[in-house]
């Protein structure tokens, strides 16, 4: 077993980015489906962490780095740059420590590991606020400007918001330079596509899709408790985990998931 390797490495690490590759590559979710997203981005964390510590050796001399690579490498799956055109790459991105400057890295990743050079839609999941305080235009700015340079440098193609209502969607849509192309809205919390944000989307050609991710698809506890259960022993509680990424990749004329995996990244705070 390699967990002492993983823990090792995990010790002298400041940073950890895992990815979990093509999912349809590697039977995750198995064969009994993860019944919400949540327990989905659990079942691939808890898989990779696992194939990747059984991978490493147990040499002490080993060459430790700060920046961790996780992944499994038979499911890693670049795109054909012939096929390029007939494929479209969507991401929707999870920040959960409240940090703007996370987006550009996560794009970054997502394009560097399905080897292309932008993304065609990327929609961003409000970002936590503490408890007692809405969210609002102020505190959305500062992501969307770094999405809004992610376009202006051809990294993406379009972006879009989730879960904002129609007084929200307007003042973003008045402020942005670049304008939201889509607004997702979960299902399960409204049955119904409230009439006055139909009227406004429409009018504004913003495009509503609708959504069953839970506010918070993957917390500091999850990740830490995840992290736990795969490599024994480790200090899980000093990781954080920064964002979360889910990509998918659909070939154009078929409309069928070619590709679909998660990339997620965390920061170690030992004190």
């Amino acid at each position: 077993m390699g967990t002492e390797g993983a823990r090792a490495l995990l010790e002298h690490a400041g940073t950890l980015t895992l990815q979990t590759g093509n999912l349809l590559n590697w039977g995750c979710p198995r064969k009994k489906c993860p019944a919400t997203p949540g327990e989905e981005v659990r079942d691939c964390i808890q898989k990779t962490l696992t194939e990747w510590s059984s991978k490493i050796g147990q040499d002490r001399n080993q060459e430790t780095l700060e920046v961790l690579e996780c992944t499994v490498a038979q499911a890693i799956e670049k795109i054909n740059p012939e096929e390029r055109d007939e494929l479209k790459v969507s991401a929707k991105l999870f920040i959960v420590g409240s940090n703007s400057s996370s987006i550009r890295d996560a794009v970054d990743l997502a394009c560097s590991a399905l080897g292309v050079a932008q993304l065609d839609s990327v929609i961003i999941a409000p970002p936590p606020v503490e408890d007692g305080i809405n969210l609002s235009l102020e505190y959305l700015e500062p992501y969307w400007k770094e999405l809004e340079n992610l376009v202006q440098n051809k990294k993406i193609v379009a972006i879009g918001t989730s879960d904002l209502d129609k007084t929200l969607l307007e003042q973003l849509y008045l402020w942005a330079q670049v304008k939201p192309s889509s607004n997702q809205v979960n299902l399960a919390s409204c049955c119904v596509m409230p009439p006055d944000l139909t009227a406004f989307a429409k009018e504004c050609d913003i495009q509503l899709l609708t959504h069953n991710d839970p506010k918070e698809l993957l917390c500091e506890a999850s990740f830490q408790e995840v992290l736990q259960e795969s490599i024994q022993n480790v200090k899980a509680t000093e990781w954080i985990p920064l964002w979360l990424l889910r990509y998918s990749v659909i070939v154009k004329s078929r409309g069928i998931i070619k590709s679909k995996g998660y990339i997620i990244q965390a920061k170690r705070n030992a004190s």
